[in-house]
């Protein structure tokens, strides 16, 4: 286990500058250090889906991801890290594939909403790519895991399943786009 903080301000980052996992400095609007924040504000955004009502079969599921989420910002935090494998991928598909099997099929493009929960995870969701957009764009200047990037990009997949569910699940039911509504 890494170092305990038991001083919460260390005036070290007063220069604009952050220390990476491997003891390197950096500037705070780094590629890496703007990647794994977008992590960070994924997972906190997952967090607050997680104080909604949701089914325990959703939480149990966010819960897992949230831990996942904190080894991708570590291994984003330490260049040469491994922390997200296929084999977390995989259960990302698989757990994708259990709760997409009974949702109908989309006609439609639906819009973020659906009653709190479902709104929450739709934030999530658009966190979660965005923080897949800034991986990529930390992957142009150094080296990052294929494996974060396709992490990142099943994760918002599974979100927008479970926006679907927890939509459904609350009543309130999905809020299709009326792409009819100006004739």
């Amino acid at each position: 286990m890494g170092n305990r903080l038991s001083k919460i301000y260390t005036r070290t980052g007063d220069d604009g500058s952050t220390g990476l996992g491997d003891g390197a400095r950096v500037s705070k609007d780094s590629a890496r250090v703007t990647a794994y924040g977008t992590v960070d504000e994924a997972n906190s955004a997952i967090g607050i889906v997680l104080a909604c009502e949701i089914p325990d079969s959703i939480r149990n599921v966010l819960v897992a991801v949230q831990h996942q989420m904190f080894d991708l910002g570590g291994e984003l935090c330490i260049p040469g890290h491994a922390a997200i494998f296929d084999a977390d991928i995989q259960a990302l598909e698989d757990t994708l594939d259990r709760f997409n099997a009974d949702l109908p099929p989309l006609k439609d493009f639906i819009l973020p909403g659906g009653g709190m929960a479902a709104a929450q995870a739709h934030l999530a969701r658009t966190i979660c790519r965005r923080a897949e957009r800034e991986v990529v764009t930390l992957s142009h200047h150094d080296a990052v895991r294929p494996e974060a990037i396709r992490y990142l990009n099943r994760l918002s997949d599974l979100l927008f399943v479970l926006c679907r569910v927890l939509a459904r699940e609350s009543g309130h039911g999905e809020v299709l786009w009326r792409h009819d509504r100006r004739r």
